[in-house]
């Protein structure tokens, strides 16, 4: 599991940015993209800024997979509204997201593997499904034959993060509630995040 982490993990690198602000990314050692081309700096195009914007919000995500994430689009700008607002909005609202977000889990893959394995519950029933969206006023739970163990206890605990205002999040019982869909200025991402970029990008 730890290996496969740290190559995801490596796209940092990939896109020039640390994805999720750890001080153990690989980004912060060589900022430079991997390979033995890797520091030389070319000229990116339009097209190529719309992909690489894609590209790191899928991955920031749990690397979705492209036809799930075209479908979060699709979705997006058959809404109302700002188009870019709606995708974040979307992807905010993913189970696994909001688990690693009330800091249940340690990163965004360990909290679509806690959700695979069963170990949460959405308004009191289990849901094991990562991708399922969450309502405005439910409340997650980490199931209580779960919530002594060890990686729960020390995502919990860690201070390298803080929970967002869209979380009401109770660390003694482990619950977090919606409480709003937060527009792009809420969302704490730790690197540069451009969703107007992939809204240009599948409407080419």
């Amino acid at each position: 599991m730890k290996s496969i982490v740290a190559a995801k993990k490596k796209n940092s690198r990939r896109y020039g940015d640390n994805l999720w602000g750890e001080a153990n990314s690989p980004y912060n050692k060589r900022s430079y993209r991997p390979g033995q081309h890797g520091q030389r700096k070319a000229k990116i195009t339009d097209y190529g800024q719309q992909l690489i914007a894609k590209q790191k919000l899928k991955v920031y995500y749990g690397n979705i997979s492209e036809k799930q994430f075209h479908k979060y689009y699709a979705e997006a700008i058959r809404r109302t509204g700002d188009s870019a607002e709606n995708l974040v909005g979307l992807l905010e609202s993913r189970l696994d997201n909001l688990v690693y977000k009330s800091k249940f889990a340690s990163t965004v893959f360990a909290a679509r593997q806690f959700v695979n394995h069963g170990h949460v519950t959405v308004n009191g029933k289990k849901v094991n499904i990562p991708s399922y969206m969450v309502k405005v006023g439910d409340v997650i739970e980490v199931r209580e034959k779960s919530k002594k163990l060890a990686c729960v206890l020390a995502a919990v605990e860690s201070q390298t993060r803080d929970c967002p205002e869209y979380l009401e999040v109770d660390t003694k019982k482990l619950t977090a509630k919606y409480t709003f869909v937060p527009k792009f200025q809420d969302i704490p991402y730790a690197a540069v995040m451009e969703p107007n970029l992939v809204v240009e990008y599948y409407s080419r």
